[in-house]
């Protein structure tokens, strides 16, 4: 199936049928998901793929029980966390040396990107920075962040959403549907899967063969025209 076909097929499924998903399809997608654009390739994403009969049964609680869960074929958590960066920048530095990147690639991953992700404690660094940028902002073109915890927060959820969208299309492309489920406790789900409070559950996916019944109606869109600008 081609992307284009794949991105119009692609339906949110209520409802799975017990067909299994087979592993290198599951695989194939989560190595499409960690192929995303995402912010300065910090990569602060996680996936996890809740394989145990027992996690996910509690799972399935977490999502409230609805439909979508309960049929999967298989659950996969996706979180998201700026303090990653720490893991991801050595690899990142190691990476640009070897392939003799321009020096100020380098040092963007050595100085700057640290400097970006530090908040300090109560966040006073961040916001420091965000009334230092606001003052310099008022002479010329300036990026206006990320400064405090939810502006990093936020960059972290964007990047680890646009990772959920390749996984879900790779499985549509392998013919198989998923939900992009956000009903949830994300308290109970940080339990279930040991991750710490900073670890934001930016959304659950349920996927599998979809039933005849997998959605209650045809596909809808409002017209482009409300929702496309040219300026």
């Amino acid at each position: 199936m081609d992307l284009k076909t794949a991105i119009q097929t692609r339906r949110s499924i209520r409802r799975f049928t017990t067909d299994p998903i087979p592993e290198s399809a599951m695989r194939e997608a989560l190595s499409a998901a960690v192929l995303a654009p995402n912010s300065s390739n910090t990569q602060t994403w996680d996936f996890h793929w809740v394989r145990s009969t027992e996690k996910k049964a509690e799972l399935v609680k977490a999502c409230l029980s609805q439909s979508a869960a309960r049929t999967a074929a298989e659950l996969l958590v996706v979180t998201a966390n700026p303090a990653n960066w720490r893991r991801s920048n050595s690899h990142l530095i190691k990476w640009v040396r070897d392939v003799g990147a321009p020096k100020p690639v380098v040092q963007y991953y050595e100085k700057l990107i640290p400097y970006m992700y530090r908040s300090g404690w109560l966040n006073w660094w961040g916001y420091l920075r965000k009334i230092g940028l606001w003052f310099a902002g008022w002479a010329r073109p300036v990026p206006r962040g990320p400064n405090t915890l939810r502006d990093l927060e936020e960059m972290a959820i964007k990047s680890a959403a646009l990772a959920c969208e390749n996984f879900v299309l790779s499985l549509a492309a392998a013919g198989f549907q998923t939900c992009m489920m956000e009903g949830f406790d994300e308290h109970r789900v940080r339990r279930l899967l040991g991750v710490s409070r900073r670890d934001r559950v930016v959304m659950v996916i349920a996927a599998g063969k979809p039933q005849e019944n997998g959605t209650w109606g045809p596909q809808f869109r409002v017209p482009m025209e409300l929702v496309v600008h040219e300026v």
